[in-house]
């Protein structure tokens, strides 16, 4: 994607880091514009809904491993 083009929208990748900063609260200034700007609602509420389900499944399967371990 070139970042000349400000209205070009965000490839999978882009989608996928600007998640993952979201959950972490590091999001720049210029990714969040982009991400408002060119990105589309449904992508970034499904990229959402995917991390959400995947963080608590690892974290179900953490805290079932260490409960197994402790006897």
């Amino acid at each position: 994607m070139s970042e000349d083009n400000p209205d070009q929208k965000p490839s999978f990748g882009q989608v996928v880091l600007s998640t993952l900063a979201a959950a972490i609260g590091v999001q720049s200034n210029k990714n969040r514009e982009r991400d408002f700007k060119g990105g589309s609602i449904k992508a970034y509420v499904a990229a959402g809904l995917i991390f959400t389900a995947l963080f608590v499944l690892t974290l179900v399967l953490v805290v079932k491993t260490v409960l197994t371990n402790m006897g």
